[in-house]
């Protein structure tokens, strides 16, 4: 009877470890790192330390989730780091501008060092469908209308941005060389946070930003007679309810091919808050973190502090990434050309 108790017991044992999932077993313990690839206080970094306080309890295991602000070169860094140097454990994954993608596939000669179809995409938490890109600019701006800011030789709008060829600045460049906006553009501020100082503090007449990450950090400006005004919106084919007044880029636009370039463009805003993980993880992790991901974002403590906190919540999921980078890839080359001497005409 005794042997057979201990036969018993075993083979228990060797069953309960057979049945065992791996996925928690290895994150069991755990500290996952979420790399930011912009410094404190913007709407990437409020996204991103939102996300990290509620995800551990959806990865298999519950590790503990902390963020790591990489700024630099408007997430440029940050998107290098988690391609080439970042462990490719399932230990680490980051945020960084949701353009790093179209990047990526024009090369545009800033020293990309990514191929975006072979990142882990997990998903996005925005797909800009209750939000908006949006161009502000300081109620005391010497240019006060669209006619104003379009008129030769009237008075530049000096635009802020964190590094050339992010959101930041390829939509300020779009309105100069597209729509024909007198702009100036001022590349080089660390990130979100300075440069709404940079417009308090009069360097700068506005940026072009999420209406998010302004309802987050600057409320007050967008309220009626506030200290900023919404000019333009991109990213979308219809005007924002809150800002009926405020045309779309691709109303602006001159041509009907200029039109069509804009919505390509405007194409990675259906990805605006993305979390990636390095290529080649193993493949039961990076599945394990894309349902974390997916459930996370229909975690009703997760939403309760997103709607506290203010910042919209509208997911894609990764495959629905892979999907608009597949689509992107699909422009015309001479199409892709031209967005490619867009970027490059930054600062």
């Amino acid at each position: 009877m005794r042997r057979f108790v201990v036969a018993t017991a075993a083979l228990v044992l060797a069953i309960a470890s057979a049945r065992a999932d791996p996925v928690a077993e290895f994150y069991k313990g755990q500290q996952v790192k979420l790399i930011v690839g912009y410094g404190t206080g913007g709407g990437y970094d409020v996204y991103g330390r939102l996300f990290a306080r509620h995800l551990g309890r959806h990865i298999p295991g519950n590790p503990n989730v902390i963020v790591q602000n990489m700024p630099g070169a408007g997430s440029l860094r940050g998107a290098n780091y988690l391609y080439n140097v970042a462990p490719k454990d399932g230990t680490v994954f980051g945020t960084f501008a949701r353009n790093m993608a179209m990047l990526g596939l024009v090369k545009s000669g800033q020293n990309v060092q990514f191929d975006p179809t072979k990142f882990n995409w997990l998903g996005s938490s925005s797909s800009l469908a209750n939000d908006a890109y949006v161009l502000i600019v300081r109620r005391d701006a010497k240019a006060k209308s669209i006619e104003d800011a379009r008129r030769a030789g009237g008075p530049p709008i000096i635009l802020g941005s964190t590094a050339e060829g992010t959101s930041s600045d390829a939509m300020a460049v779009l309105l100069r060389e597209w729509l024909g906006f007198n702009v100036k553009v001022i590349p080089g501020y660390t990130d979100s946070g300075v440069l709404f100082l940079a417009i308090e503090r009069g360097e700068v007449d506005g940026r072009t930003v999420g209406l998010s990450s302004v309802r987050a950090n600057k409320p007050d400006w967008l309220k009626p007679n506030g200290f900023t005004r919404v000019m333009v919106v991109f990213g979308r084919g219809t005007r924002f309810a809150d800002f009926p007044d405020a045309p779309t880029a691709r109303e602006l636009a001159r041509s009907p091919e200029d039109r069509n370039l804009i919505e390509i463009l405007e194409m990675p805003y259906a990805l605006s808050r993305p979390y990636a993980a390095p290529p080649d993880i193993p493949p039961d992790r990076a599945r394990a973190l894309q349902q974390a991901f997916t459930a996370t974002h229909k975690d009703p403590a997760y939403l309760a502090d997103a709607e506290k906190v203010g910042i919209e919540v509208s997911p894609i999921s990764g495959a629905d990434i892979r999907k608009l980078i597949d689509q992107i890839a699909k422009t015309p080359g001479d199409q892709l050309k031209r967005i490619e001497n867009l970027i490059a005409a930054g600062g």
